[in-house]
């Protein structure tokens, strides 16, 4: 879906008349939150955010493999599979399945670590710990009752924040703020913008770390595409940071063109970009997760699409480090005391 302008600007009238259908939704979540779920075997970390759309999820969730990787653990990443046909459990493998199958952002996962798809995660996370899984890295799900987290990190933008502060459909917010303020146990910020402020010091006064981050385009991508003039275009939560990642980059962005999140091209939609790029001698270039949600249609456009990768950099990794073995040793040493 496209975020509606206001959610993202001080409360509005449209924002106050919808606040009594937020109430609802927000009861909702709520009483769901609060549900027991199972024990998985295996530590599960969640990476979430507090509102609909796009944070940075998934260059945390690949920062996270990294740094769970470099501790000695097997992550497994389980996902809902968000834009797929297939309910899982199944392991995304990237020759066989398409985004179409299993969703863009877990097909984009799978060439870089294990990936389980599974509507229902307590089926993927017996399929991730068949395939040898340590600890589980829930993509998303921070708001699922379904497993139980040893640990939620939530990320947030730094300039988009948590838009007006209201719940869905008044504001862009999953569930009450306090409430998922209370679940949190770190806070990774996205960027250097102050709009996150606020939440950061509760996090903070709660004793949890709070980590600033920043996205580091791939020196590759860059090299690719510099001398250029670029046709620019996504489907991903926040579009706009990336026509200014671009642009911060030195790439020359000659023009832009936003979709929605996960939105899935058309053959037409995608000849007329192709077209259009033609014509104006521009080079097109889109998202890891745009590119791996168009696939094979790509090369039947007679003009290549370039994929722009980025990389999540968290500044002071240390606290996020210690926060990690922390839980995982807790879970690992009540199951050697229960064996």
């Amino acid at each position: 879906m496209r975020e509606p302008a206001f959610w993202h600007r001080p409360p509005s009238l449209l924002s106050r008349l919808l606040l009594p259908l937020g109430a609802v939704y927000g009861e909702i979540t709520s009483n769901r939150m609060q549900k027991a779920g199972l024990e998985a075997g295996v530590p599960v970390i969640c990476v979430g955010n507090y509102h609909l759309g796009g944070a940075g999820k998934t260059p945390t969730t690949l920062a996270l493999i990294d740094l769970l990787r470099e501790l000695g653990e097997r992550p497994v990443v389980l996902s809902r599979g968000y834009g797929g046909r297939l309910h899982g459990p199944i392991g995304v493998d990237p020759a066989r399945h398409t985004a179409a199958d299993v969703g863009d952002e877990p097909l984009m996962m799978a060439r870089r670590v294990p990936v389980v798809v599974a509507r229902e995660r307590s089926d993927g996370a017996a399929m991730a710990r068949a395939q040898g899984a340590s600890v589980i890295v829930m993509d998303d799900g921070f708001q699922n009752p379904a497993l139980v987290k040893h640990a939620s990190l939530i990320v947030i933008d730094s300039h988009r924040g948590v838009g007006n502060g209201c719940v869905f459909p008044a504001g862009p917010l999953r569930a009450p703020l306090p409430l998922q303020i209370a679940r949190t146990d770190a806070l990774i910020i996205v960027g250097d913008g102050e709009a996150a402020a606020g939440i950061a010091a509760q996090i903070a006064a709660r004793g949890g770390p709070v980590l600033r981050a920043r996205l580091r385009p791939d020196d590759g991508s860059i090299a690719a595409l510099k001398g250029h003039r670029v046709s620019a275009f996504a489907g991903i939560g926040d579009p706009p940071r990336f026509f200014a990642t671009l642009r911060a980059s030195g790439i020359d962005v000659a023009k832009q063109q936003a979709f929605a999140d996960h939105h899935p091209f058309t053959p037409i939609e995608l000849a007329r970009l192709a077209e259009d790029a033609r014509r104006e001698g521009l080079t097109l270039v889109t998202t890891e997760k745009d590119l791996a949600r168009i696939g094979a249609a790509a090369a039947t456009l007679g003009c290549a699409i370039a994929s722009f990768a980025v990389t999540l950099d968290i500044e002071d990794p240390a606290p996020l480090r210690r926060l990690l073995l922390e839980r995982l040793n807790q879970v690992h040493a009540a199951r050697s005391a229960r064996s």
